[in-house]
């Protein structure tokens, strides 16, 4: 479109107002069309404003085009064949929910509005049983806007989409030097940036702050203004700091949150069973702070069950405590779920609630809904009822307490309760271990390493934990009743959200069989996968001494698992129906389908509402994203606090694996720590190196020389950025010679490739 220049005004004495004209021959600005559709009532449609303006020729058609933009963004309106200016908003407009709207009764503003024209006005949010689109608090969404009848607009909305919302501002560290002060953005794909020291904003050395960026000179360079000072996340002990500012995970909680939470009473028993000599308890890692399920089991004394156990499962009944359209729903809501970092939690709900009333603390009663499971001698489960229960701990236990006094080695605290209570719970999770078995989920088991922090919030140590049969017992029981809450809620004909995890797509499929054939392993052509279908290519590679690489492979062909107001199963655990139910306390889902059984099973007036169960769609893409965004979060305070740990080892060697391949180079996970880093591929030799996606590889065109996923390398430390989590390394191992690049031979041309000394080969 040609540059537009505005046109000087004429002045008139009297008349209509002429609208500003565009120099001849070009053609008028979107201010100019819209200032002549206001003033004039003679234009009445395209033709008018072709005269006008002098359109024609070569003009008509970008005049057009710029018509068709303005109506298509809602600017101006079409009434069969006129045009006009829309007076206030569009019919399709970005619509801001408010983080406290109720959810039984929305209502929005508009994304942009201009403060000269007055207050926004307030949209009411439609959301019927038909709807595709359910939003909620604190979303954004691109909507179809219905002004209504009257004179004076009355706005309703229909949601069309639910939309990311644009980050507040840049953050960053911030650098004193001699000429000043710049910034170190946080995201590695920004640039440093100057900072004028009238606009360090009490800002010093190592703080985070948040800036707005602006750009100076007749060069345009950018420069940064702090407009908010977060701290030092290093001298604080809290890189996790940077993570959750710069995804803006909501961490401090309202004081109406706050409010609510220290005025709830404690549940009593009216309405429940008392299951409080039942001694149930709970297991969980050494150092948790909030404990939401416990077990116990017994054999089954049925004569028709010989050799079966009854598998009894209390969660904490958070339902009880947040109610639908409350405060503490609301920023449960918004959060989704709890983000666990190496030096702080960010958790969904305030401490009174998880810390303590819905802490299932040993020695104290607590409210819990629970599920009672009958397994036989294989471990299938014949039956399950739910109960709503008022329960007390028997004992807090650690995985590492309860395994060791099985394996021999119990405490004062196991001692007593070994034979009456752990015994029995291993011999329930040994049938549903064969079951599980027989079932065949996905076995993976990848190592995950454990980031031990010293006083000063830095790392001090990483370890693996060992992978202990108490870990399963509960992961086999918790999985068990989340079954079993999906399985009632569809019988009682429940809305429900579920927790899926589809098959892998057919594109993975095809280039994991493509890397597979590269190892000589065979694996069936079908796109109709099981679980345990990948369960024997792992089982090939361990044989063949390369689990690693498979591993990392079939990881990558798997479909993320979320959540669904949709059932389509569960992949990995090879089950038809599945949710989750047992983590209300940091898992938003969970108390949904709390809640939803509360309704379902008559428990109580604290249950699913039906305008609720409308908005499981919205509340299943809410929560979907919010988990996305913390484990993403969590990875990010892993990288910067690993780089931070080797920061000071720079030139150090280390041996490390392959953990992927690209076209712009090889990343590099080491062995000890786990701490990822990068190797460009301009630097891995004196040969041209192409990137073969078949089989995962770098290979050189002249030597053959490859590099493949999962390979076993040394590395040297080149570079290490902790405010970015980001390292280089440069490769010292040398690659398995075989033949030159397949993509030279074939005749091929490579989508990239590289030779020495950095330099790029087209």
């Amino acid at each position: 479109m040609p540059t537009q220049k505005p046109a000087p005004r004429t002045p008139r004495t009297s008349g209509p107002k002429r609208p500003r004209q565009p120099a001849a021959g070009e053609l008028p600005t979107r201010e100019q069309l819209l200032e002549a559709l206001a003033n004039s009532d003679d234009i009445k449609g395209k033709r008018d404003l072709a005269k006008v303006f002098g359109i024609r020729g070569d003009m008509r058609r970008p005049f057009k085009a710029m018509l068709a933009e303005l109506e298509g963004e809602g600017v101006i309106t079409r009434t069969r064949k006129a045009l006009r200016r829309t007076a206030a908003l569009p019919a399709v407009t970005v619509l801001d929910i408010p983080t406290d709207a109720d959810p039984e009764n929305l209502h929005a503003y508009p994304a942009q509005w201009n403060p000269e024209e007055g207050d926004p006005p307030r949209v009411t949010v439609l959301s019927g049983r038909d709807a595709r689109v359910v939003p909620g608090p604190g979303d954004r969404i691109l909507a179809r806007i219905d002004a209504g009848e009257a004179e004076v607009p009355v706005y309703t909305a229909k949601a069309m989409k639910i939309l990311d919302k644009p980050r507040r501002g840049q953050i960053g560290i911030v650098r004193l030097d001699d000429e000043g002060a710049r910034l170190i953005p946080v995201d590695r794909k920004q640039k440093e940036m100057r900072i004028p020291l009238g606009d360090l904003m009490n800002a010093g050395e190592g703080d985070l702050v948040e800036v707005e960026v602006k750009l100076s000179g007749r060069l345009m360079i950018p420069r940064a203004k702090v407009t908010a000072v977060i701290g030092n996340p290093m001298s604080e002990g809290a890189i996790s700091l940077i993570a959750i500012h710069n995804l803006e995970i909501p961490f401090r909680f309202p004081p109406a949150v706050i409010r609510e939470s220290e005025e709830a009473k404690e549940a009593t028993l009216k309405g429940r069973e008392d299951w409080r000599d039942l001694p149930l308890v709970t297991i969980d890692p050494y150092d948790a702070k909030d404990h939401d399920d416990a077990v116990y089991a017994e054999p089954d004394t049925d004569e028709k069950n010989p050799g079966g156990h009854i598998v009894y499962v209390a969660i904490a009944d958070v339902a009880a405590y947040i109610r639908p359209g409350t405060a503490l729903d609301r920023e449960a809501y918004l959060r989704g779920n709890s983000v666990y970092f190496p030096d702080r939690v960010v958790p969904m709900l305030p401490e009174r609630i998880s810390n303590d009333l819905c802490s299932l603390k040993e020695g104290e009663a607590r409210a819990s809904l629970a599920v009672r499971m009958v397994f036989d001698k294989g471990g299938h489960k014949l039956s399950h009822t739910f109960h709503r229960v008022l329960m007390r701990s028997a004992a807090k236990l650690s995985y590492q307490q309860a395994q060791a006094a099985i394996d021999g080695r119990p405490d004062d605290k196991t001692g007593p309760i070994l034979e009456p209570i752990l015994k029995p719970l291993y011999a329930a999770y040994a049938v549903m271990a064969k079951a599980r078995d027989q079932r065949g989920p996905l076995d993976l088991d990848l190592p995950e390493r454990k980031i031990i922090l010293d006083d000063k919030g830095m790392v001090k140590d990483i370890r693996v934990p060992e992978r202990l049969d108490a870990h399963r017992l509960i992961e086999e029981m918790m999985i068990a009743a989340n079954v079993a809450a999906a399985q009632t809620l569809e019988q009682k004909k429940s809305p429900l959200l579920y927790r899926v995890h589809d098959v892998p797509s057919s594109e993975k499929l095809m280039a994991l069989r493509d890397f597979l054939g590269s190892l000589d392993i065979s694996v069936k052509k079908s796109d109709a996968v099981r679980a345990s279908d990948f369960n024997g290519i792992l089982a090939q590679a361990r044989k063949a001494g390369n689990v690693e690489q498979v591993s990392e492979m079939v990881l990558r062909s798997q479909a993320q698992a979320e959540y669904s107001a949709e059932n389509y199963g569960h992949f990995g655990l090879n089950l038809e129906r599945y949710s989750h139910f047992t983590s209300p306390i940091r898992r938003y889902a969970d108390l949904i389908v709390h809640r939803a059984l509360v309704k379902a099973m008559g428990f109580g007036d604290d249950g699913l509402s039906d305008n609720e169960g409308l908005k499981l769609p919205g509340i299943a893409q809410h929560i979907s994203s919010t988990e996305r965004r913390a484990m993403l979060a969590e990875r990010e305070t892993a990288d910067r606090l690993l780089a931070q740990f080797l920061a000071g080892q720079i030139g150090a060697r280390f041996e490390g694996r392959i953990s992927g391949v690209t076209r712009s180079g090889l990343f590099i996970r080491l062995r000890d720590t786990g701490a990822d880093g990068f190797i460009p591929a301009s630097t891995l030799g004196q040969d041209y190196y192409r990137f073969e996606q078949e089989q995962q590889a770098m290979i050189g065109d002249r030597t053959g020389e490859k590099f493949t996923l999962g390979d076993n390398v040394t590395v040297r430390l080149l570079e290490a950025a902790p405010v970015a989590g980001a390292l280089r390394f440069e490769l010292l191992s040398e690659g398995v010679r075989g033949n030159p690049s397949s993509a030279k031979r074939s005749g091929k041309r490579p989508s990239s490739s590289y030779g020495p000394k950095g330099r790029r080969k087209r």
